[in-house]
């Protein structure tokens, strides 16, 4: 199972590898991974999407609380949150496709970024259902390029 992890650490040189290098020494894999700073310059905050069962979430949790700048860890994959991705889509589109395209990125409320001579670039934001639709709507037209980022999440609601 998936699990989503919300990871506050201190925000330092340094501390993205020390995390990365922990689940690489357990062979833990990492689904997904977003690092951002915070409404605090000084701390940072890292959601990881791991897949493993209760088990490997309990060794992972306490193998990143040892690591000093580790603050704080909440598991939010059975929590009511907010889930976010970001995808950008270079697809093939001459003048005969285009206004298909068009279509599909208005349907997906999606935004053409850049219009090439024979390409667009369409920008997506959702949960990973809509990004995995939005994908299989453009590929017939044959995707070109794509980048996709990790899952961000927040807890819904008033508290941290």
């Amino acid at each position: 199972m998936a699990h989503i992890l919300s990871v506050t650490v201190e925000n330092k040189p340094g501390v993205l590898t020390r995390v990365t290098t922990l689940f690489r020494r357990r062979g833990y894999n990492i689904e997904s991974l977003a690092v951002g700073a915070t409404e605090d310059p000084s701390i940072s905050r890292m959601t990881i999407v791991v897949d493993g069962d209760d088990r490997i979430l309990e060794q992972v949790t306490k193998q990143l609380y040892k690591l000093v700048e580790v603050i704080k860890i909440i598991d939010i994959t059975e929590e009511r949150a907010v889930e976010r991705e970001l995808v950008l889509i270079k697809v093939k589109a001459d003048a005969n496709v285009r206004a298909e395209i068009v279509q599909i990125v208005d349907i997906f409320r999606a935004r053409i970024v850049d219009i090439g001579r024979n390409s667009l670039i369409i920008e997506a934001t959702g949960d990973s259902g809509k990004i995995d639709a939005i994908e299989d709507s453009l590929k017939p037209f044959g995707i070109i390029e794509l980048v996709r980022t990790g899952k961000v999440a927040m807890v819904r609601g008033g508290g941290k």
